[in-house]
């Protein structure tokens, strides 16, 4: 038979794809698929990816301790690629995270062009003096330390109520970074931030003023793994760090101030200026691990009205909201996990008033934060006419 020349190419291109995917590279497991760096220094690229399977069930639980109106899901909570490295020189860093969850994507509206909102980070770090970092796009602002820690290092299923109603979450603008030691082991951390204020991914704005916030943090015993749940180090001396954090949003138009509903009357957009504090801490000490956190929200005029001065309807989440929760990792990377949550939004607002959750969660890390399983069982106390209830979860986080 006659060999059929024209085929050549084909065949050296599916032999060189068999070749190298056999091919056995040095990363590990949890440092990345990709890591390259130019043979001239001048960039580099860190490539990786994760997601998060979780199950949810629920339950209304009356007080005649009966389970009724049960339903259940299953679904991928989070699914992100992330691109990190430096460009041209190695005070120059950037690093890019994509969200392709329905989760990590949703919230599209007008104001965002109707798409999908793909982007979480795009931002580049400059270090351009000393211990001072500029970091330009689109990050997390400098908000409260739950929000702060990544959603692959949490020691719980999910954050808790308090930054699902408080957090300032992400968005595009300018922040400046800075630390400094006092002595030996006393650290302070410090941000500034200036952006955009009405959230992630928006492209018709800016509406109001602008959003700005501020953290200050100090870690009297020295620097430790601040911005991860569970002691896995096992850290043979106490740490700990205090941070406290404030945003004004001028002008804002959503309700909870960069993020939540849009807020209309009759003449377009409605404005006013939100306020945000956060207090946090974080000890860690032997396997021991504590968060906790209060948050307060208020603003000028929370209760939107139209040019004539009847109210719309929509009203802004001020309020107040405490969490806590403390771990214990166990020599063999079980940890188990207890969480109270207490939100109160101002009554002469909201119906519902003081809503409490208390959780308990078990996880077992198998490769650190990289591959873990946790479950958790929250109690749910809701004050005025709902139902309280029960809620199971069981999540599998796997992070290359």
């Amino acid at each position: 038979m006659k060999f059929k020349w024209k085929l050549l190419p084909a065949i050296w291109l599916l032999a060189s794809t068999c070749i190298y995917a056999q091919e056995i590279v040095n990363n590990s497991f949890g440092n990345g698929l990709i890591n390259i760096t130019a043979r001239d220094s001048s960039y580099s690229l860190k490539f990786a990816a994760r997601f998060q399977s979780l199950y949810t069930s629920e339950w209304d639980f009356p007080e005649d301790y009966s389970l009724k109106n049960g339903n259940s899901n299953i679904l991928i909570r989070r699914a992100r690629l992330k691109f990190s490295g430096f460009a041209y020189s190695p005070k120059l860093k950037y690093k890019i995270e994509l969200g392709l969850s329905n989760n990590d994507i949703s919230g599209a509206s007008e104001y965002t062009g109707n798409a999908p909102r793909y982007i979480l980070d795009a931002v580049l770090f400059w270090n351009f003096y000393r211990n001072f970092e500029l970091w330009v796009g689109q990050a997390k602002l400098p908000g409260n330390r739950e929000r702060l820690i990544s959603s692959a290092n949490m020691q719980t299923v999910d954050r808790s109520l308090v930054n699902s109603r408080f957090n300032i979450d992400r968005e595009t603008g300018i922040q400046l970074h800075h630390f400094f030691y006092l002595g030996e082991n006393v650290l302070f951390k410090e941000a500034i931030s200036v952006s955009q204020g009405e959230g992630r991914n928006v492209t018709t704005g800016n509406f109001g003023g602008y959003h700005y916030a501020a953290r200050a943090e100090i870690l009297p015993f020295g620097n430790f793994n601040d911005y991860s749940g569970a002691d896995l180090h096992r850290e043979k001396n106490p740490k700990l760090s205090v941070g406290a954090s404030f945003s004004h949003n001028e002008d804002a138009v959503r309700t909870r101030s960069v993020a939540g509903a849009y807020i209309l009357n009759d003449t377009g957009l409605y404005h006013t200026n939100i306020n945000t504090w956060f207090l946090d801490l974080m000890f860690k000490y032997r396997g021991l691990n504590i968060l906790a956190e209060a948050a307060r929200r208020t603003a000028d005029d929370p209760v939107a009205v139209n040019s004539d001065g009847t109210p719309t309807g929509e009203i802004v989440q001020v309020g107040d909201g405490f969490n806590v929760q403390a771990g214990y990792v166990f020599k063999n990377n079980y940890e188990v996990v207890g969480r109270y949550t207490g939100i109160n939004l101002e009554n002469r607002y909201f119906n519902q008033g003081i809503e409490k959750q208390y959780t308990l969660g078990l996880s077992k890390y198998i490769v650190g934060h990289k591959l873990k399983v946790q479950t958790d069982l929250s109690f749910n106390d809701f004050q005025q006419d709902a139902e309280d209830g029960l809620m199971y979860r069981l999540q599998v986080d796997i992070h290359f």
